[in-house]
């Protein structure tokens, strides 16, 4: 194998296993570092006893046929993971004595939902399927955005429709553009209700998604999409990917972090120096593609980089993602009320806005008669981060309690029914996951971000990629594939070796 095929990829999440798997099947030789005992990275998986958590993804769209996670494992020829979709996808309860909104799988059910809770709404929800459809078209013929060559620019028309030049009008738009449009910008019970779905898909509110990809999240539960629940845990997606890894003999190192990114120009070579304990390892490749958040390239690029003032300065100065609170716990079935799906939204007064999964009978999460319940809330990462060990853990305890409260109140569960609880900050994502400060998601979908102007899988430096939640088009499993898909094209095209159709 010559240099020129020699690949490493830097993190093994869902972007770094599936560009490893796809570029491996492809005939490069492929060695993929991962600076944990595992992989997965955010839609990872840990142990408590007999108790298993999904570490922050906690459901998957792309299943479906033609979906991209669909697409991409019939190319590797590995099995999809067994799931069930998700009907409804998610019950949203503003905890205000209103009727909680059921987000159904079916679409003539959930077009009644919206028609009784958001009355006068049907043009915004009309305008964001027309959007939506044109968006699915296009997505599903592989476009590379943002354009930085001719080669990007033709698989670009490529992918285009003629509705596409329709919707492309509201480029610049955000979701609230939409509701202005639609007239449907004074009703607060539908704002309220984007507010809660677009912060947990977009890192925005309604005022600042952009409208080319709120539309299409805002429909992603509906045939024929959905969102889907895995059998076993998350780490199935992962597991499967890895089987392709093994049958083409890619390398996957463990406990291999990441300490520098250079070019030996003596080589004409990428060198990546990996640690692991008191072991220092070098990798030469002609090809690097780092799936971390672009946040943390800096800190490992080392060298003549100089000349790149200007796209130095745009990764320091990207808008600042949020970091989690994640809640893990366990119970008797018996002591959680009626429950109708496998997530809730919910609204606390001191909280905020919690996002709760919990999992399925004998579908791998728990023992018979027990469940498993993860609920979320996003935080500032710097609350986080210089604290006194004792300041630390006191926060730690107050949110603990008060997000168990809040579970308790919800769901009718007797205080004294945990079998397990624990929580996690920001602090110990970044030591699960090495993600600067424990981030999740990737970069807030405004329109001053997203698609055309948003962060491109090409840097400036020959060789090395981005790929993963910040780049097109955008976080989730279903998005992170995407990316992946996209910069094996790229990388294809630059070495003019043969397209490949997925």
């Amino acid at each position: 194998m010559t240099e020129n095929k020699k690949i490493i990829v830097v993190g093994a999440g869902i972007a770094g296993l599936t560009s490893a798997a796809i570029l491996s099947k492809l005939g490069f030789s492929v060695t993929l570092l991962e600076s944990h005992k595992q992989t997965g990275g955010c839609a990872g998986t840990f142990k408590r006893k007999e108790y298993v958590f999904d570490v922050g993804a906690t459901q998957v769209a792309g299943i479906e046929k033609g979906g991209i996670h669909s697409r991409i494992f019939e190319f590797l020829e590995v099995e999809m993971p067994e799931a069930v979709v998700l009907d409804p996808s998610c019950i949203v309860d503003f905890n205000d004595g209103t009727s909680p909104i059921h987000i159904w799988h079916e679409q003539s059910k959930w077009v009644a939902e919206r028609e009784m809770q958001f009355p006068g709404s049907k043009r915004f929800w009309n305008l964001c399927a027309l959007i939506h459809q044109s968006n699915w078209r296009f997505a599903s013929n592989n476009p590379v955005m943002p354009i930085k060559n001719l080669w990007d620019l033709s698989q670009f028309f490529k992918a285009l429709n003629p509705q596409n030049l329709l919707t492309g009008i509201l480029l610049k738009s955000t979701m609230f553009d939409l509701l202005k449009i639609c007239g449907s910008d004074k009703d607060e019970r539908l704002i309220k209700f984007l507010n809660l779905q677009l912060k947990l898909y977009s890192q925005e509110n309604v005022y600042k998604t952009a409208a080319l990809y709120g539309c299409t999240v805002l429909q992603m539960s509906q045939k024929p999409h959905g969102l889907w629940h895995l059998k076993g845990s998350m780490q199935a997606l992962s597991s499967q990917l890895e089987k392709s890894l093994k049958k083409t003999n890619a390398t996957i190192l463990f406990n291999q972090k990441v300490n520098s990114l250079e070019y030996d120009f003596s080589r004409n070579l990428w060198k990546t120096i990996a640690v692991n304990g008191n072991q220092i390892f070098e990798y030469y490749s002609n090809e690097v593609i780092y799936t971390p958040p672009p946040q943390g390239l800096l800190q490992h690029l080392v060298g003549k980089t100089d000349n790149y003032l200007n796209y130095r300065s745009r990764l320091k100065n990207l808008p600042k993602p949020s970091g989690a609170l994640v809640f893990y716990s366990a119970l008797n079935q018996k002591d959680i009320g009626n429950i109708n799906s496998n997530h809730y939204q919910f609204v606390s007064n001191n909280l905020g806005s919690l996002f709760v999964s919990i999992s399925d009978e004998e579908d791998g999460r728990a023992p018979k008669g027990e469940i498993t319940l993860i609920a979320s809330l996003f935080t500032n990462t710097n609350d986080w981060f210089g604290l006194e060990k004792d300041q630390y853990t006191s926060r730690k305890n107050e949110y603990l309690q008060n997000i168990s409260h809040a579970i308790e109140n919800k769901f009718k569960i007797p205080p004294n029914s945990w079998i397990h609880r624990e929580l996690s900050t920001p602090l110990a994502f970044e030591r699960w996951t090495n993600r600067p400060k424990g981030i999740v998601g990737g970069l807030g979908q405004n329109p001053d971000i997203f698609g055309l102007f948003g962060l491109s899988s090409r840097t400036p430096f020959e060789g090395l990629w981005l790929c993963g939640d910040s780049i097109y088009p955008g976080e989730g499993t279903a998005g992170v594939s995407q990316s992946a898909l996209m910069v094996s094209k790229q990388i294809l095209a630059k070495k003019g070796l043969k397209d490949f159709n997925i």
